[in-house]
């Protein structure tokens, strides 16, 4: 149970949500970082009194410096700022949930500085995952999974012998477009790829759920937070998003967490492991829901599911390419730039263009996903 945190990504939608989980159990958030919400940023400043505050877009740095003046927080900004907060001592957990590849490189960070992670920032898995958990292993710190299906499957694992895990299965809510085909989906707004069906979160993420390149994030994610083989990894879609995921044991006994679909039971069971208290979200009723569903996804028409799932079997950069060409790609896409369905035809074609080769340190991480952006940014010129 952690006494004290620094959250980066403090005004989305994972952040938020964490200080309301640590005001109601007197977690001390110690350092605040967002990436471009100044005013928020330093709203949420005067009410929690962090020692640390960062903007990640260098370019409002003097916005913050203004608005943040008076407070008696040291000012921050960018990766060196982001850095500095993952490794700062008065901070025992560091709780990361900002959006994209920019969460690698602190996750390293508070690894080396000796700090437990408590992580909603898939993509430091599905880009670095081998160096991020060979770092936990080396150091012996844990990872606690914040994702609403990698919490489910941690929680399932509980009091259990880990030896005798067959398989997970990994709950996926369809996103706004289950049951459409290709043609359907030809002529896709912005706006509808937008309006999710349950959950409410920023909008690269509500895009990837859209196109189920967010589930296909979560296998890669799954496969190195619980050491699985893509083969032990099952999708099932599920409208309701109660049943956040299973896993199932060798005697066929499947063991799952359920719950309303909200973010907060995830993100205080990994501030407060193994801790179980009252937590300030709704509580479920099965009757009300009455009846849940389950069923196979289609992988034709969501084709970066299909990409993700090629990518975790390749390994090595291919998990790089597909991340680092989806981000280039759904910008251009929320930018009206190309259409939905441009976003999966530029991850295969990425992931079919730029050689796959050995992860071996952070530059390879960033030279691949370099490659990856940049060939999204020629294909669409």
């Amino acid at each position: 149970m952690t006494n004290s945190t620094a959250i980066l990504g403090s005004t989305g939608s994972i952040g938020t949500q964490a200080i309301e989980v640590a005001q109601k159990h007197g977690i001390r958030v110690t350092a605040l970082a967002a990436n471009t919400s100044v005013s928020k940023l330093v709203q949420q400043a005067r009410e929690l009194h962090p020692e640390l505050l960062c903007i990640a877009d260098e370019s409002r740095y003097a916005e913050l410096k203004d608005a943040a003046a008076g407070l008696g927080c040291r000012l921050l900004a960018g990766m060196d700022g982001l850095c500095e907060i993952a490794q700062h001592s008065s901070t025992d957990t560091l709780l990361n949930s900002v959006v994209g590849m920019v969460g690698l490189l602190p996750t390293l960070t508070a690894l080396d500085a000796g700090k437990p992670i408590a992580l909603a920032n898939k993509e430091t898995l599905v880009a670095g995952g081998e160096l991020v958990m060979s770092k936990a292993a080396e150091k012996g710190l844990p990872i606690y999974p914040i994702d609403s299906e990698h919490s489910a499957i941690f929680q399932c694992l509980q009091g259990n012998n880990r030896k005798q895990l067959k398989k997970i299965i990994l709950t996926a809510s369809g996103g706004p477009f289950f049951g459409k085909t290709k043609d359907d989906l030809r002529d896709i707004t912005v706006e509808q790829a937008l309006n999710h069906p349950n959950w409410s979160m920023g909008a690269k993420i509500t895009v990837d759920s859209a196109t189920l390149m967010n589930k296909g994030l979560e296998f890669i994610e799954a496969r190195w937070l619980f050491d699985l083989a893509p083969d032990q990894i099952e999708i099932v879609v599920h409208r309701q998003s109660v049943l956040h995921s299973a896993v199932v044991y060798q005697d066929e006994s499947v063991i799952g967490q359920m719950g309303v679909p909200d973010m907060k039971i995830p993100i205080q069971y990994a501030l407060l492991y193994p801790e179980r208290l009252p937590c300030p979200t709704k509580p479920l009723s099965l009757t009300d829901y009455g009846t849940l569903t389950f069923a196979k996804p289609d992988y034709d028409t969501f084709d970066c599911l299909t990409a993700c799932i090629e990518a975790s079997k390749t390994g090595g950069t291919a998990p790089v390419i597909a991340n680092g060409a989806n981000e280039a790609a759904v910008a251009a896409f929320l930018a009206r730039k190309i259409s939905f369905l441009r976003i999966g035809e530029l991850v295969h074609q990425a992931m079919a263009a730029i050689p796959v080769s050995p992860l071996n340190c952070y530059k390879d991480v960033v030279a691949a996903d370099s490659a990856a952006r940049a060939f999204v940014r020629d294909s669409i010129a």
